[in-house]
């Protein structure tokens, strides 16, 4: 978090947009910092360097797009993406555990995958190849874009606005941000084990 600071404010709005963007929907989600990135911005706007108007309306429709390419990309693209082989950005097991929390979340998961590293980068190509309607898709796409960088973008402004010596805490506060966005991903891989032990 302490070098992810100076890098948001060396990328301005069109770094933080375009990080969020390419990890809604370009399939390098896996390795950007979509949770943390949005709660340090936030935590830059409590301290003058950014404006936070400008970083919910942008963040979130960096979102929204991000997702939407993604959608189409699997439409068109799909058997194709899915069939390559692993590479750092890319491996099979993602798309198993996106495709395990599609089944049992079903439509929802569009607005829930948000919140779950590697999944929500999956989870809109995997819409796309098993043709949801876009209408539901966008419903959920632009509910779940605006939940996700609203709550993280003002947490991290609130908590620079309210707490003393916030930097003292920045490492326990990301930290609790990425189990927190990891839960669901272990209750799955839980599950996953009962059902085959």
């Amino acid at each position: 978090m302490q070098t992810l600071i100076p890098l948001i404010q060396g990328a301005g709005y069109l770094g933080i947009f375009g990080a969020i963007f390419a990890e809604s929907g370009l399939l390098i989600g896996v390795i950007l910092p979509g949770d943390t990135l949005l709660f340090a911005s936030g935590l830059l706007a409590s301290r003058g360097f950014l404006n936070i108007t400008v970083l919910l309306v942008g963040s979130t429709l960096a979102a929204i797009l991000g997702d939407s390419v993604g959608y189409w990309m699997g439409k068109k693209f799909g058997p194709r993406i899915f069939n390559r082989e692993d590479s750092f950005f890319f491996k099979k097991a993602y798309v198993a555990r996106a495709e395990s929390f599609f089944k049992k979340y079903g439509k929802n998961t569009i607005f829930l995958s948000r919140y779950v590293p590697i999944v929500r980068t999956i989870v809109p190509i995997l819409a796309g190849v098993g043709n949801m309607p876009y209408k539901t898709f966008i419903t959920y796409n632009i509910i779940g874009g605006i939940t996700w960088c609203v709550s993280l973008l003002l947490l991290g402004y609130f908590l620079g606005t309210t707490v003393p010596n916030i930097d003292a805490y920045i490492l326990p506060i990301v930290g609790f941000i990425f189990v927190i966005s990891l839960i669901p991903l272990i209750r799955q891989f839980v599950s996953h084990k009962r059902e085959h032990n």
